[in-house]
């Protein structure tokens, strides 16, 4: 993954949408953290992995990545209010289960105030995306095409 790019791209997304909804004066920290908070859910919704008590199965890939680079999204965007522009340190492991992935995720976003702990929620965030069978190229490029659509809205007043 080309995490600068993807900080570079996302500054510029999040500038924007400062500058166009007049929020220059404004801390969104706190609803960074609760939109990401309610994008994990959303993805763990899609993965259905917690659901014992259905045999519906998950949505398909493409849907789950969706949610997932959503997710991405606001991690760059709080990494950035810390002054975090580049990421290096890639997991190469998964999880026990996909749940535990998922706890361990709000459990770090829970713990973010500082750029040492947001490490930790990045390492988090791509463990659970290697869990539920993410690779980083289809994350990279996801992302690449979701920042599209993101920009898109914006364009359209959304």
């Amino acid at each position: 993954m080309n995490f600068e790019r993807l900080y570079t791209l996302q500054k510029l997304l999040d500038d924007r949408i400062v500058k166009e909804h007049k929020l220059e004066d404004v801390s969104l920290f706190e609803n960074k953290l609760l939109a990401l908070k309610v994008e994990v859910g959303e993805l763990a919704n899609e993965t259905r992995c917690f659901k014992y008590w259905s045999k519906k199965a998950p949505s398909p890939k493409e849907t789950i990545l969706e949610e997932y680079v959503d997710g991405i999204h606001f991690i760059l965007s709080l990494g950035l209010e810390l002054g975090v522009t580049n990421f290096v340190d890639l997991p190469e492991k998964v999880a026990e289960s996909e749940v535990q992935a998922f706890h361990e995720v709000y459990r770090a976003i829970d713990r973010l105030q500082k750029p040492e702990a947001y490490h930790e929620l990045m390492k988090s965030y791509l463990t659970l995306g290697q869990t539920i069978g993410l690779q980083y190229e289809e994350i990279n490029e996801a992302y690449l095409k979701k920042n599209k659509v993101n920009h898109n809205r914006q364009d359209q007043g959304y």
